[in-house]
């Protein structure tokens, strides 16, 4: 018995150990591999489905007190994925009378005019009328 106990074998605990350190390294890997195409299309598909507002865009509301309804909204958020369908990046969105300038790359609404004030819009690649 003695002999045994010098010589360099590995406990069933060691073994054990041994493999189920294997196992959890291996399945480390599953989980992190992933695609290119996935991550990328997880990652447009985060941008689509936001639309934020600028803190001018949100000053501008506020100032000349325009109340978006989420139709409205979604009116917004609808054309300026259209905008982004198209290639435009700086975008004129008209929904119900009210002008938005979309930065559609960063779906940020930079500005919002309504009905009393001139319109003339500079710095666009194109226009979406909801």
């Amino acid at each position: 018995m003695n002999h045994i106990s010098q010589t360099k074998y590995s406990t069933i605990e060691q073994m054990t150990g041994q493999l189920l350190k294997g196992r959890a390294v291996q399945t480390k890997q599953v989980k992190t591999e992933k695609s290119f195409q996935s991550i990328l299309e997880s990652q447009y598909a985060k941008q689509d489905s936001v639309l934020k507002f600028s803190k001018h865009a949100n000053e501008r509301l506020q100032s000349r007190n325009i109340d978006l309804s989420e139709e409205q909204l979604e009116k917004l958020s609808t054309g300026t994925k259209k905008a982004q369908e198209k290639g435009i990046s700086e975008s004129l969105v008209m929904v119900d009378n009210i002008a938005f300038i979309v930065n559609v790359k960063n779906s940020t609404v930079i500005t919002a005019l309504d009905e009393g004030e001139d319109k003339i819009f500079t710095n666009i690649d194109g226009a979406v009328i909801m």
